[in-house]
């Protein structure tokens, strides 16, 4: 079971958290990509941008958080956080 936490913030406080599962035969890859589109789809964001901040950032930690930069349009919180939390 891979799972994915999703959670946004602003000054410090979490606004709203989301846990993605996924069972299927993916790679890891993919499994990261399709949470993160389903967090932007259940949070009404849109796709953030992997800049190799965050590439290196998440390969290191598993933790990636995505800023203002990384989003086209304007975001009413501070970041976009993920983590992976549990994988096999």
């Amino acid at each position: 079971m891979f799972r994915l936490w999703g959670k946004e913030f602003k000054d410090n406080r979490m606004l709203r958290d989301t846990v993605i599962c996924d069972d299927t035969d993916d790679t890891r890859t993919h499994k990261v990509f399709h949470a993160l589109d389903a967090i932007c789809y259940e949070f009404d964001l849109s796709k953030p941008i992997w800049l190799d901040k965050t590439i290196k950032d998440f390969k290191k930690h598993a933790k990636a958080r995505f800023y203002q930069d990384n989003f086209v349009d304007s975001i009413d919180f501070d970041y976009l956080e993920i983590q992976i939390i549990e994988e096999e």
